[in-house]
């Protein structure tokens, strides 16, 4: 019977071919469940790889704008614990970009050190046991390009010639301020010695007139006067002398109270005794440290700060030079703040240091440092005077109103990038004008 078994067959074959192409649909799926699974897992592998490697990839800016931008923020972060070419509190940064593993890792080191310190990275434990395990401050806040861009300044800072030391003769500060006090010094000795020249041509004069009256035929009233003798007694009570001396004394005295009631509440050249002998002249003046890195309120807000000791101890947890006795300056912060230098353990026992307070305007007055720090860009010594000469902190000026008035009236609007400007600029029809013109002597300014 051929045909039923050709039937047979045929159905047979069809079925075959539905299970096939059931079967092979089913594997076709799985392989493209497969292969897409695959690929999402190298894609994010890719992905994560890329983003961990991305900063490493970059190279360091090389453009004047950048390496200026990062010595602008080398001055105000990093030389307070670093210097180029000369190890400080860390170590020099001159060719710090050979030496670390990669530029990312000084990405990740100036974020978070205490995160690589801890993620067991060799180089990093290598620098944190070197330096008695001083921990670095994180600077969370700082963009990628921004620390690329301090290490593009500390590499060109590296590749200069070391410079000649400046002396007072090149220009230096040694004694450019005692020479004023000089030429006043020599002004006043000459004045004295011209006076005293006087004097004797005068007194020359008379010998020589008094002889050549005594060869002349005088009245007798005219030879009284020429012979008259002219003593202490008669000079002091005559007329013109007891007028002279009333005057000269009412003149001093109404100049001494005129200016006692100037002087009320004026404090400059204050210099009270501090309870730790902090100078300024070897902290701000030779090892350079930016104002606002220990008063950190200058550019934040109204007050500058008083540094607590926790940014003391920032640099003297490791610079311990005169502790061993207990004595010394140093020690006191230590007392302080309750630190072990034998130990560099905290013991936990503090107590507060006294500052006594120099600059202190009266509480009628608003000054706010930000203000004038930020906006304006005045530097510190303008107000505060040379800070950085001085082994005593002193008051430099007068901070009447008076003086901050004068220097209103002086001092040009900074203009200059601030968009805010612009339209008071266009109205006064000139680049720059005083703070004067832009309501700086209004008296709610400071008084509300």
């Amino acid at each position: 019977m051929p045909k039923p078994k050709k039937r047979f067959e045929i159905m047979t074959s069809k079925c075959r071919f539905v299970h096939l192409r059931i079967k092979g649909g089913t594997l076709t799926h799985m392989m493209k469940r497969l292969f897409s699974g695959i690929f999402t897992c190298v894609s994010t592998f890719l992905l994560c790889l890329l983003l961990s490697y991305s900063v490493q990839a970059q190279e360091l800016p090389t453009d004047a704008a950048a390496i200026t931008a990062g010595e602008a923020l080398f001055n105000a972060n990093c030389k307070t614990c670093h210097r180029v070419k000369t190890k400080l509190i860390g170590p020099a940064l001159a060719g710090v970009e050979t030496r670390v593993p990669s530029l990312g890792w000084i990405v990740n080191w100036v974020h978070n050190p205490a995160k690589v310190i801890g993620s067991g990275d060799d180089y990093a434990n290598k620098i944190y046991a070197e330096y008695q395990k001083s921990q670095m401050t994180a600077f969370t806040s700082f963009k990628d390009e921004q620390i690329l861009s301090i290490i593009a300044y500390v590499k060109a800072e590296a590749a200069k010639p070391d410079a000649a030391p400046v002396t007072a003769a090149a220009g230096g500060t040694g004694s450019g301020s005692s020479e004023p006090s000089a030429y006043l010094d020599a002004i006043l000795v000459g004045m004295i010695i011209i006076l005293i020249l006087l004097v004797v041509i005068l007194i020359l004069i008379v010998s020589a007139l008094r002889k050549f009256l005594d060869t002349k035929e005088l009245s007798e009233e005219d030879k009284e006067i020429v012979n008259s003798p002219i003593t202490f007694s008669s000079v002091t009570r005559s007329p013109g002398f007891i007028f002279l001396v009333i005057f000269i004394v009412s003149t001093v005295t109404f100049k001494s109270v005129i200016d006692g009631l100037y002087s009320i509440g004026v404090q400059k050249n204050y210099q009270p005794k501090q309870p730790i002998a902090f100078s300024h002249k070897i902290h701000a003046g030779q090892y350079e440290i930016e104002c606002k890195y220990c008063h950190t309120g200058a550019a934040k807000g109204k007050q500058a700060n008083i540094p607590s000791t926790n940014i003391c101890m920032n640099c003297h947890s490791q610079i311990k030079a005169g502790t061993n006795t207990g004595e010394g300056e140093i020690a006191k912060i230590y007392a302080a703040v309750g630190f072990d230098p034998a130990t560099s353990t905290y013991t936990g026992k503090t107590k507060p240091v006294e500052w006594v307070r120099i600059h202190n305007l009266p509480d009628l007055a608003y000054f706010n440092h930000s203000q004038h720090v930020n906006v304006a860009g005045v530097i510190c010594q303008t107000c505060h005077g040379p800070i950085q000469e001085m082994d005593v902190v002193k008051q430099y000026n007068l901070l009447t109103m008076g003086w901050c008035i004068d220097c209103h009236r002086k001092t040009d609007v900074n203009t200059k990038g601030n968009a805010y400007y612009d339209k008071l600029v266009e109205i006064h029809n000139k680049k720059s004008f005083k703070v004067e013109e832009n309501g700086g002597l209004e008296c709610a300014k400071c008084h509300y």
